[in-house]
């Protein structure tokens, strides 16, 4: 072995070893590993060298200086391991000890929108422009506990022309979507948690995770395809906020991935302000908005799986003025929510390069209102029926279907097509998605979408064209809970309304979005 080669495979293993791991420190132990590998390589080709017989030298055409030759290219390899490990650890110094690591991920987009209202009326920006910022956190402490967080900046170019106004801004930098609404200049706290984790549980032979913090709730499982992200735990079909909480996994089954998780949040806590009679306490405002959930995975053999999640959400609230929402929110109920999908990563078994590297997925999800009183979740003054009843719990279904496949021009690049329907009454809490026309898997309706991702360099920098169509049947996709902004009504039952000269319906239409479109382009680099 000459010493180039060695130097060349040594910085070829430091350089390229899991370069698309999750973390810095995690890139760090694999080199140390494969470091590691590499010496005790060595060690027994030296042994080997010096146990063999004369005989056996003999044959092989070994003379007096060829022998030399070999000592010192041992040597010389020794010393190539010893400057590597050297610099690994001094790398690892000057991250704090091989504990806290930073990664960035950067992106601009240029978005065209375009809006049709129930009047055929126009609204639209041709060149809506924002940055978005995230700047990563891991700390390690041992292969036990982990902490992991995240801060994020998110803003249009220049100053919201429209961001001054109260009466139809005040919830632009609500707690559910903080971070996903190009809103101002602040960084913010995205995610903050600790992560620990064991393969016993109480003497059992249960692998189990304990977390508690600013969950990462937001990009979950599905919807993270289309940006080639890695999913959040929360299936996004139903669930994709912000929130604060706790969650623990039990894996049940190692062979057929079988796993449970328990999940709570809270998204809003009902308390008085620091500077009152009583700091703190509890009010007549809203009570607590809390979260129950569990994610159960029967069966995940790493190329097909069945997930599924159920939650439970209480004092869900509406605003009370559609047109003024400095005057808050009213509490309506909670919601019982199911969701479950079959995914596959890589159609078939091996038929071919293209369908191993395509991936499709089918998700379909089913809510049921629990109105509190005789509050009305999810329809007006009257139901689909015209009944003035309140109280009435309604009950909506969605499904959605994807699928991904690998780009014919580049060997990382990918292409997508997705298409998801919500029934009358259907509402999922999403409203954290990254679609600016407003989320697309709780429209109550017909959604189209199409992206094309390419990378530019290796993995790190890359570009998007993604196409986004919604097609409304129902007013109210993305409001709240309540008969103010979440009622669903049938857009065409209106229009012809309004055409026999009925003057609500009329003074409705130019309010209601029959069609919506979002062209975006982005450019991001991460690492």
């Amino acid at each position: 072995m000459k010493k180039p080669l060695v130097i060349s495979l040594v910085t070829a293993t430091l350089l390229s070893t899991n370069v698309y791991a999750q973390s810095m420190y995690e890139k760090f132990e694999a080199m140390q590993k494969e470091m590691q590998m590499l010496k005790q390589e060595v060690a027994t080709l030296k042994k080997e060298k010096n146990s063999e017989p004369e005989a056996q030298m003999a044959e092989k055409d070994t003379d007096e200086e060829e022998a030399i030759s070999i000592e010192e290219e041992d040597d010389d390899l020794e010393e190539t391991l010893e400057f590597f490990d050297s610099k690994i650890s001094q790398l690892n110094k000057a991250t704090s000890g091989n504990r806290l690591k930073f990664g960035a991920d950067y992106r601009f987009t240029l978005d065209n929108i375009k809006y049709t209202m129930a009047d055929k009326s126009k609204a639209k920006n041709d060149a809506l422009m924002t940055n978005r910022l995230w700047i990563n956190m891991f700390w390690k402490a041992n292969n036990e506990l982990s902490f992991r967080a995240q801060v994020a900046y998110q803003k249009a170019y220049g100053a919201r022309s429209g961001a001054s106004n109260p009466a139809s801004s005040s919830y632009e930098n609500f707690d559910w979507v903080t971070n996903e609404n190009a809103y101002d200049g602040n960084m913010r706290l995205k995610n903050a948690y600790f992560f620990y984790k064991n393969d016993t549980f109480a003497s059992l032979d249960v692998p189990w995770t304990f977390s508690i913090g600013r969950r990462p709730s937001t990009n979950g499982h599905l919807i993270n395809y289309r940006d080639n992200d890695i999913s959040s735990s929360p299936m996004a079909h139903t669930v994709n906020v912000e929130f604060d909480g706790l969650s623990s996994k039990f894996t049940l089954s190692k062979e057929w991935g079988t796993y449970v998780k328990f999940c709570a949040g809270r998204g809003l806590s009902n308390a008085a302000p620091k500077f009152s009679y009583a700091p703190y306490a509890e009010t007549t405002d809203i009570p607590e908005i809390d979260l129950l959930g569990l994610i159960f995975v029967p069966f995940n053999s790493g190329q097909y799986s069945l997930n599924t999640q159920y939650y439970y959400a209480n004092n869900l609230i509406d605003s009370v003025s559609p047109t003024d929402q400095t005057l808050g929110f009213d509490t309506v109920g909670g919601m019982h929510s199911f969701t479950a999908n079959l995914l596959f990563k890589g159609i078939g078994n091996e038929w071919s390069d293209f369908l191993d590297e395509s991936t499709f997925f089918i998700s379909g999800a089913y809510t049921k209102t629990d109105p509190k009183d005789n509050k009305r979740m999810l329809y007006g003054a009257t139901d689909e029926n015209g009944a003035t009843q309140t109280g009435d719990s309604k009950t909506g279904y969605s499904y959605w279907i994807g699928a991904q496949f690998p780009s014919l021009i580049s060997k990382d690049g990918n292409w997508g097509l997705e298409f998801n329907h919500g029934s009358r009454y259907f509402r999922s809490i999403t409203y954290a998605e990254d679609t600016n026309i407003g989320s697309k898997v709780a429209a109550r309706g017909n959604a189209y979408e199409a992206y094309f991702t390419e990378y530019l360099v290796e993995k790190y920098l890359s570009m998007q064209i993604r196409a986004t169509y919604i097609d409304y049947k129902y007013t109210g996709s993305n409001g709240f809970f309540g008969a103010t902004s979440g009622a669903s009504m049938e857009i065409d039952k209106i229009k012809t309304a309004a055409a026999a000269g009925d003057a609500a319906s009329q003074a409705m239409l130019p309010m209601i979005v029959d069609k919506a479109q979002d062209i975006r382009f982005y450019i991001r680099y991460s690492y």
